[in-house]
């Protein structure tokens, strides 16, 4: 945990340090720089789970491939 509250602040402060407006701008900069990253992940989620259904043909032999490679690193 700590390394995350360490990556976060890393961010916040090239925020303070780079962005060029005023400081309440640079403040809310700050704060939610995460949002960017954790919005990236969720539509590349949304667009490969999309991909299952509108390509099934590819997705098929793909989602085993994935299934049977995690449950070999799990196992």
């Amino acid at each position: 945990m700590n390394v995350v509250w360490a990556i976060y602040i890393v961010g916040a402060l090239l925020a303070v340090w780079r962005t060029d407006a005023n400081w309440p701008t640079r403040i809310a900069l700050a704060v939610l720089w995460p949002v960017g990253p954790v919005a990236f992940v969720v539509t590349v989620t949304i667009l490969l789970g999309a991909s299952l259904i509108a390509f099934p043909l590819v997705a098929g032999p793909i989602g085993l491939a994935t299934a049977a490679a995690l449950w070999w690193f799990l196992a």
